[in-house]
């Protein structure tokens, strides 16, 4: 349903999946083996993966940090995306890259969840994407101690409001990874 003219693929984005800044978050085992298989499925269907990295002061480009988890390895024909924003499309050739694959529809995963994944699950809906997020597949680090919810009341809040968020022509939902198809919807 993207408003997107002519834009009818669909893209897996993973979000900074880097070595810094998912080392401390909730479940990270279980959401970096997530992503995964969800690359795993992307590639056996021939769907674009399309990588995103972010770096800071604190996550500085080239260093250890900066890179890509061991545990995922981006294919050299895969895009990856750099940023300094939370919004991945912001200041970035992310809309570029898509628009050249033909993507109308985006399945999202990576970190973290109230930060980088929301700004870009919005950023494409207004954009005209259909946005889904892989509910499973995405963390965030604890930052109860300076008054957040706990990491699994923040992702289970992201789900939640992503799986019922709604806008004009566009899609957006939530759906678990092993529930994850690539047909015309989720």
């Amino acid at each position: 349903m993207t408003t997107l003219d002519n834009r009818p693929n669909t893209a897996v984005l993973v979000i900074d999946v880097q070595n810094g800044i998912v080392a401390e978050t909730y479940e990270r085992d279980a959401v970096v083996a997530n992503i995964d298989s969800l690359v795993d499925k992307a590639r056996e269907a021939s769907v674009p993966v399309v990588w995103v990295r972010h770096s800071s002061d604190e996550i500085v480009k080239g260093s250890e940090g900066w890179e890509i988890v061991a545990e995922l390895s981006p294919d050299a024909s895969e895009p990856i995306v750099e940023k300094i924003y939370a919004d991945a499309f912001e200041e970035t050739d992310l809309e570029g890259v898509l628009s050249d694959l033909g993507i109308g529809r985006l399945v999202v995963a990576g970190a973290q969840s109230d930060e980088c994944i929301r700004s870009t699950l919005h950023g494409a809906i207004v954009r005209g994407y259909d946005a889904t997020l892989v509910g499973d597949a995405h963390t965030t680090e604890d930052l109860s101690e300076w008054g957040a919810p706990t990491p699994d009341l923040v992702i289970a809040h992201t789900n939640l409001y992503w799986g019922n968020h709604t806008a004009p022509g566009r899609k957006a939902g939530t759906v678990q990874t092993k529930d994850v198809e690539f047909g015309p919807a989720i």
